[in-house]
């Protein structure tokens, strides 16, 4: 006889509220305090006793600080149709967007950059990446490529990097700090499969005279020096857009500087 498992019953809004107010370690007098109703209330949301409407949802999702899609697992857990449209890139509706990003990363030439989703995955580049990839396996180049996973691979460039265990100790908090905003199920396994790659002691202090932590790369017979910084777009209203990080690297060095700038084609005009 064949038996089949049942499945667990659905979660509701309120028991979802209750978890992510957990998570971000607040109580019911501190959130029903910043969503200005009563600590009653609040228990009831949570315990069930009470619908929420949308707009109790999005109140306390919002202080909770709820990314966008989690914002629309609530509203759906509630019985409400979510919120924040998700649609690809490259929809009609994305165009502007899809086209502005573009020129940021055109515009960074000679330097690297690239566009990554909420999983790291790389979603665009500009020329420049290209030269960081020689002699990364083939494997890891295969859509969609994992950023972090081809950095601190042993396939990737985890060899070529001279401060391993400063970057590897960087990007794992990035991560980190991530898992515990979204409380994704695939960044915490991404999380326990980089965290099980060899890669030195973590240990992220800079030097003393550094002012930022750079990843040092070797690329050739050349070293290569680079600080980064991360833009979001400021005010998102779609899932997709919400989830987009545009990574730009710069040189820390003027090595780096002098070797980017010789080897690479200026940015279009």
């Amino acid at each position: 006889m064949v038996t089949t498992a049942t499945p667990p019953p659905p979660v509701g809004a309120g028991a979802l509220l209750r978890s992510w107010r957990e998570k971000r370690r607040l109580s019911q007098l501190e959130l029903s305090t910043r969503v200005q109703v009563s600590t009653r209330h609040l228990s009831y949301v949570e315990n069930g006793r009470s619908r929420p409407s949308p707009e109790m949802i999005m109140r306390l999702a919002e202080q909770l600080e709820l990314p966008l899609r989690e914002r629309n697992e609530v509203l759906l857990a509630g019985g409400y149709a979510p919120a924040y449209a998700q649609q690809r890139l490259d929809a009609p509706a994305l165009a502007l967007v899809a086209d502005a990003l573009r020129m940021v990363l055109d515009r960074h030439l000679p330097y690297p950059a690239v566009v990554l989703n909420r999983w790291w995955e790389m979603v665009d580049a500009n020329a420049a990446v290209d030269a960081l990839l020689d002699g990364v396996a083939a494997h890891l180049l295969e859509p969609p490529v994992n950023v972090l996973r081809l950095t601190l691979h042993p396939d990737g460039l985890a060899p070529r990097i001279v401060n391993l265990g400063q970057w590897r100790a960087h990007l794992l908090a990035q991560l980190r700090r991530r898992v515990e905003l979204t409380d994704d199920a695939q960044l915490r396994a991404l999380h326990a499969e980089l965290s099980s790659y060899p890669g030195g002691a973590d240990d992220p202090t800079p030097s003393p005279h550094q002012v930022v932590l750079p990843m040092v790369l070797r690329v050739g017979e050349h070293t290569l020096s680079m600080f980064t910084i991360a833009a979001a777009l400021g005010t998102p209203a779609d899932v997709t857009v919400d989830e987009l990080v545009v990574e730009s690297f710069y040189p820390a060095d003027d090595a780096t500087l002098r070797l980017l700038r010789a080897e690479q084609p200026p940015p279009p005009t």
